[in-house]
């Protein structure tokens, strides 16, 4: 709990989508302290947002704990490909598919490539995520407003509806909400309202699919230290990220992977509909 760094950090910006490798401290993803013990053995993940942050400590937690994965990511190549290195080393197969997830047709595509170079899907993990601080609501314009939706709600959409006739029973899906589902940070109105839509969904969807064998649950995460931080917000927010937190300091990524392996482990049969937070002490009501 006390170990990881906390703010004040340096001030620091970067172009959207971000890069894992110019963020200043560095993130943890688990690359040293992910121990698997083969609690998803043959299972087959899509992780959207895979190449870094939240979606990279998955992958890690993932490939260790015996499954294979799909990352789908927008363009950064880099850092998908450091991802495929990590998943690749733990022994596992690692599937690449760059492309925008606001395309319904890509959407559908990745979970065809899923199908073809795995052999199925077992786990899908919609964590992909678009977010911009806007001030005032008149700064917020039509298509910035539009795309924070599809890229957040309606990709997620377009990827479970291909995904769920190709998961058998006991196969879970597991999406990324926010502690900003419950309480919205006014900057960020669009990211906020679009992680209030995916937690009922969630909610929706595990009550749909109960007949299938299906699960559908959420992770809502509190401040977490991504290369989304510093392309998204003014760099003097990031230099105190995360100190609003009892912990006083954001979370790292590997913090979270321990949730997505509870909530694909078919262990957790009876966990369905739930949403799990990871916000640093904060509560979520």
């Amino acid at each position: 709990m006390t170990s990881y760094p906390k703010p004040p950090f340096p001030e620091q910006h970067q172009d959207m989508p971000g890069t894992t490798s110019k963020m200043q401290p560095l993130p943890d993803h688990g690359e040293k302290s992910y121990k698997g013990s083969g609690r998803l053995a043959g299972k087959r993940a899509v992780i959207t947002g895979g190449d870094s942050g939240i979606g990279r400590a998955v992958a890690i937690a993932y490939s260790r704990e015996g499954a294979d994965v799909l990352i789908a990511y927008l363009n950064e190549e880099d850092d998908a490909q450091e991802t495929r290195r990590l998943i690749e080393a733990a022994g596992r197969k690692a599937v690449l598919v760059a492309g925008d997830l606001q395309d319904p047709a890509h959407c559908r595509a990745v979970i065809g490539k899923a199908v073809l170079e795995l052999g199925g899907i077992d786990i899908l993990v919609n964590n992909a995520a678009h977010q911009a601080t806007f001030k005032d609501i008149e700064e917020i314009d039509d298509e910035e407003w539009e795309f924070t939706f599809k890229v957040n709600i309606h990709a997620m959409f377009y990827l479970t509806k291909a995904a769920v006739p190709h998961m058998a029973a006991g196969s879970a899906i597991i999406n990324t909400t926010s502690i900003n589902a419950d309480v919205p940070n006014p900057t960020l109105l669009a990211y906020a309202t679009t992680k209030g839509a995916i937690q009922n969904f969630t909610a929706g969807l595990a009550q749909l699919l109960a007949e299938k064998g299906i699960r559908a649950n959420a992770v809502a995460p509190g401040p977490i230290w991504t290369p989304l931080i510093p392309s998204t917000m003014p760099p003097d927010t990031v230099a105190k990220f995360g100190s609003n937190v009892p912990l006083k300091r954001p979370g790292q990524p590997a913090e979270l992977a321990t949730a997505y392996v509870m909530l694909a482990d078919p262990l957790s049969s009876y966990v369905s509909g739930a949403t799990i937070p990871v916000t640093g002490g904060k509560p979520f009501l």
